[in-house]
């Protein structure tokens, strides 16, 4: 039996390198070196065919650690709640007030990075209390 030792999230976006460069800030990733032989991304990119410029982007976690982001470039908009989202644990350990305001101090930077505050899910007697976020592009995820 085959073992996966690596995976990556792929999220299928409207623009690539703004929903990556936004996750990179969130997460304390950074955008890998360019293919071989180009100084730059753009570089890259602008040898690409018109049609596949700016279609994909991808964030790493420096630490060798999280599983890689990539980001696709699809023709149809969001429409729905995702199926699938992230938990970026900033409180893990934390409970009441202090939670909350750890929470809340991490909201604030993601706000000041383009996130939208959804609403807050309040401790219950299964869960501790997590915010609902969406990212650049109205993908959510929970700061937990």
């Amino acid at each position: 039996m085959v073992s996966v030792k690596e995976f990556q999230v792929t999220f299928d976006c409207a623009e690539p390198e703004r929903v990556a460069r936004f996750w990179c800030e969130v997460l304390g990733y950074v955008v890998p070196p360019p293919p071989e032989g180009f100084a730059t991304w753009d570089d890259f990119d602008r040898s690409l065919p018109p049609e596949h410029q700016g279609s994909a982007f991808a964030c790493t976690d420096p630490t060798g650690v999280g599983p890689r982001l990539f980001f696709q470039r699809v023709p149809e908009g969001k429409v729905v709640k995702n199926r699938l989202h992230l938990d970026v644990r900033v409180g893990t350990g934390l409970v009441g007030e202090e939670r909350l305001a750890v929470l809340e101090s991490e909201c604030a930077r993601l706000l000041a990075l383009g996130a939208v505050r959804v609403r807050l899910l309040v401790a219950d007697e299964d869960n501790e209390s997590c915010l609902v976020m969406q990212d650049v592009e109205g993908n959510e995820f929970c700061l937990d």
